[in-house]
């Protein structure tokens, strides 16, 4: 690996901007932890984790962390959770100056980093299968990737990277379909001027539903493009020279997921009234959202090995979505799952049941 450049990675992350991942737009306030449930000592002290967008329920295990007290009973005193922003505040960015411990990412952001050479890894994925799909309405559904062809699809200019990706992996050419220029409004699809668009699986066809329309959707995942999402990066560092930190931290986590998976509404609330009360958002529409994310979160992979592993299947699999993406990186530059099978070895029960 080239010998990593600080400033000249800086300089250059704006590549944070072509997300496949959910790091992207985003307030820059700050939550911290709260005493929460259960004792615990500190003896980890206090860290920051940096999310990937603003505080909406897409981060509930890591408010049940928190109100349930699964980091302090960890040993940390204090953990901060900074909402995601622009390119400025990306989470490899925050590692490379230190502004955070750990952060939510995606392997399409952190993989340019680290073929720039920023000593990182990704430790762990809460989504199973990336959220991005191709979303439409059932009276003129888009099933598969060949039903692109001769379509007309809003893509941002941010996702340009999966989209590309898309096509390439499913051997269509540009010129077989019309990209739109879109900024994320639905009413393009609902007024006839789209026949789909490049978006979430967990918010696009609730917000769509919830306005009385039938949607359909495509996950990416599902054609041709398996990818991660939502996930642990760290630096070697932490690898190295904190790892019981880094096991604390994750056994947390996985608690806090166990507790989201199974309470949505609980999730929809400590969102919309606690940890995101400053986005107005709709418990209602959390909730749903919770449910739809729950798809991604719990496969059966993830019911069998614990939440957050990846098995070396999937693992390849994303390398080979990075690939068609024009990233080519190895499996053991990006991901690094021995903590969290060390994790789920010493304690079985932090599986599913």
């Amino acid at each position: 690996m080239a010998t990593f450049d600080r400033r000249a990675f800086l300089r250059t992350s704006g590549l944070a901007g072509l997300a496949l991942g959910l790091a992207a737009c985003g307030d820059n306030g700050t939550t911290t932890s709260s005493s929460g449930g259960g004792g615990g000592g500190g003896g980890f002290g206090s860290v920051k984790l940096q999310l990937s967008w603003k505080k909406n329920v897409e981060f509930a295990g890591e408010y049940f962390a928190d109100t349930n007290g699964y980091f302090k009973a960890a040993g940390f005193s204090q953990v901060e959770l900074l909402s995601g922003g622009g390119s400025g505040t990306s989470v490899e960015s925050g590692l490379a100056t230190g502004r955070c411990w750990a952060g939510l990412s995606a392997p399409t952001i952190t993989a340019p980093a680290v073929l720039q050479g920023a000593p990182l890894k990704i430790v762990g994925a809460t989504f199973q299968k990336n959220p991005f799909a191709i979303i439409s309405l059932s009276k003129n559904p888009i099933k598969t990737a060949e039903d692109l062809a001769g379509k007309k699809i809003g893509v941002q200019d941010s996702n340009e990277l999966v989209w590309n990706a898309l096509l390439k992996a499913n051997g269509l050419d540009a010129a077989q379909v019309t990209r739109v220029p879109f900024q994320s409004d639905p009413s393009m699809l609902t007024s006839g001027q789209l026949d789909g668009y490049v978006g979430f699986v967990t918010s696009g066809p609730v917000n769509l539903r919830m306005k009385g329309h039938d949607p359909a959707y495509l996950l990416l995942a599902d054609a041709g493009l398996p990818l991660v999402a939502e996930t642990f990066t760290v630096t070697q560092e932490t690898i190295d020279n904190e790892r019981d930190k880094l096991k604390a931290f994750l056994t947390a986590e996985i608690k806090g997921w166990k507790d989201a998976v199974a309470d949505p509404a609980k999730a929809a609330e400590l969102a919309a009234t606690v940890y995101g009360k400053d986005q107005n958002l709709d418990v209602k529409e959390q909730t749903e959202e919770a449910k739809m994310q729950n798809e991604l979160v719990v496969t059966d992979d993830a019911k069998a090995n614990g939440l957050f592993t990846m098995t070396p299947e999937l693992i390849e699999q994303n390398i080979e979505s990075l690939a068609k993406a024009g990233l080519s990186i190895k499996a053991e530059q990006l991901f690094d799952l021995s903590i969290l099978n060390e994790i789920y070895q010493a304690d079985p029960s932090l599986k599913l049941s």
